[in-house]
């Protein structure tokens, strides 16, 4: 899964990706190469299944960030950078919010609003660039050639066309398979998922969570594909030089529930309609990423191509069920380890094991 970082210059945007990743600014002059870092997915379930089953081996859910140079008009228009950001499955826009007089704001003042239809805008044009490029290609070939798929994908083409000259993301645009699969080529910038990361001043850190709803209730309404979080910058930081005993110490000196950063990892997850199955033994806990409403059998497949070929039952228990009975013992004999076909739709947190052939 991968995450592009974007945002205008002096927003906090690479601070955010060091912190996320531990991946340290490198001078990046003249070029529009994505530095790339992971990140584990927070998961507490992890650590009460490791408590009872001890493996030498702990295996976090991974996010793939990709922190691209500042927006501008110059770097929409450059291949490279259009190349790699096409690729990725979602878009973090980092949206200043916080006042600075010592960071002056590239357009003057501070405004996220602004800042986020900007970043829309652009992201639109690039869109609409793609579009007409290849209609002007579809109008020759289909003087050439009869062809239905052809036919319908200047269609779907020409609305997308309207869309884009109307200031419309293509988020909200609601596709057939088939169709989907027909456009899916593109990799349209304003159709991916995007993440509002609303970078805040210290000054916000107590009301953090009021004002996130505030933004969630200005910029969210009517947005198709899209969430928000609030974080600041600033103090996560501070946050990640520090022990977990003073960092603990220092959210509650700040009134913070905990770090917003695992939050954020979090509300990617939903909008990306992730969900994380388990497996827990001797040798490993590991949480594994698939998407919500996977079959039992997608999901072995999601461990090892062959056990969803060979696949014949899952063995499925609650991963709570599993800690309060300390282990898979007795948990047969109480009807608590069930056995689940194909078409079991596996749901969040639950524990796993595959027989096969």
């Amino acid at each position: 899964m991968k995450t592009a970082i974007l945002g205008l210059p002096m927003t906090g945007k690479t601070s955010l990706f060091t912190i996320l990743t531990g991946v340290h600014e490198a001078t990046r002059v003249g070029t529009m190469e994505a530095r790339v870092g992971m990140t584990k997915v927070p998961d507490p379930r992890l650590d009460a299944l490791a408590k009872i089953f001890l493996p030498p081996k702990i295996t976090h859910a991974t996010i793939e960030f990709l922190d691209f140079p500042a927006i501008s008009k110059e770097a929409l228009r450059d291949p490279s950078y259009l190349a790699s950001l096409r690729v990725v499955d979602a878009i973090a826009h980092v949206v200043r919010v916080f006042e600075d007089d010592t960071v002056p704001h590239e357009k003057g003042s501070v405004d996220p609003q602004r800042d986020i239809e900007d970043l829309d805008m652009e992201l639109i044009l690039s869109d609409l660039v793609v579009v007409e490029k290849r209609l002007e290609r579809l109008e020759k070939e289909r003087k050439k050639i009869r062809d239905q798929s052809l036919d319908r994908e200047f269609e779907l083409l020409e609305t997308a066309k309207t869309k884009l000259e109307a200031g419309e993301t293509l988020r909200a645009w609601e596709l057939e398979p088939a169709d989907e699969k027909l456009l899916r080529g593109f990799q349209f910038l304003s159709q991916k998922p995007i993440l509002l990361v609303m970078n805040l001043g210290e000054a916000d850190a107590a009301n953090l969570s009021e004002r996130e709803q505030s933004f969630r209730a200005q910029v969210l309404s009517g947005k198709a594909n899209a969430e928000l979080c609030a974080v600041c910058g600033k103090i996560e930081a501070e946050l990640a030089e520090l022990s977990p005993e003073e960092a603990a110490e220092y959210m509650t000196s700040y009134g913070l529930p905990g770090s917003s950063l695992s939050r954020l990892i979090n509300v990617m997850y939903r909008l990306l309609g992730l969900m994380s199955f388990l497996t827990a033994g001797e040798t490993e806990v590991r949480a594994w990423t698939i998407p919500i409403n996977s079959t039992a059998v997608k999901a072995a497949g999601a461990i090892h191509s062959d056990f969803e070929k060979k696949f014949i039952r899952a063995e499925v228990v609650n991963w709570q069920t599993l800690v309060d009975q300390n282990g898979y013992g007795g948990l047969r004999e109480k009807g608590q380890l069930r056995l689940e076909g194909k078409e079991y739709i596996v749901k969040d947190g639950d524990v796993l094991v595959i027989r096969h052939s």
